[in-house]
């Protein structure tokens, strides 16, 4: 019989743990850049404010952390010798995604793009499993 408990037990946390937070680390460094980029050029200012104005304001940021989903998968299968990626394991990278996330939002740098929430938990959900579509079975 199938032990839940065992496959969680099993999956590569260590290794999990570091793509997600290289992943939270490399969007948060382009984040940041974005900010300065707004904050310095007034042309970038005006188009930002028309993609984040209704209705595109609504699906920038679940398209964002469908982005951060994708290039954690994206990431992982860089490191295919020590992540092999399974349905449980691209769960166990959700879960790892959404704790550096959080703790990215302990941190008090200013974030444009990335904010803790429940969209964000769902986008994350879609670029994950969109990208490791082929590692479901």
């Amino acid at each position: 019989m199938n032990d839940p408990i065992r496959r969680l037990k099993s999956q590569p946390w260590k290794p999990l743990f570091g793509v997600a937070f290289a992943t939270v680390i490399a969007v948060s460094v382009l984040d940041f850049l974005l900010i300065f980029l707004i904050s310095n050029v007034a042309a970038i200012q005006d188009s930002i404010r028309l993609l984040l104005s209704p209705p595109l304001g609504i699906l920038i940021p679940l398209a964002v952390a469908a982005g951060v989903g994708a290039l954690g998968v994206s990431i992982c299968d860089y490191y295919r010798s020590k992540i092999f990626l399974n349905a449980g394991s691209l769960w166990a990278l959700v879960l790892c995604l959404m704790i550096a996330l959080g703790v990215n939002a302990l941190i008090p740098f200013p974030s444009f793009l990335l904010r803790f929430s429940y969209p964000i938990f769902i986008g994350v959900i879609i670029g994950v499993f969109w990208r490791g579509r082929p590692y479901w079975r």
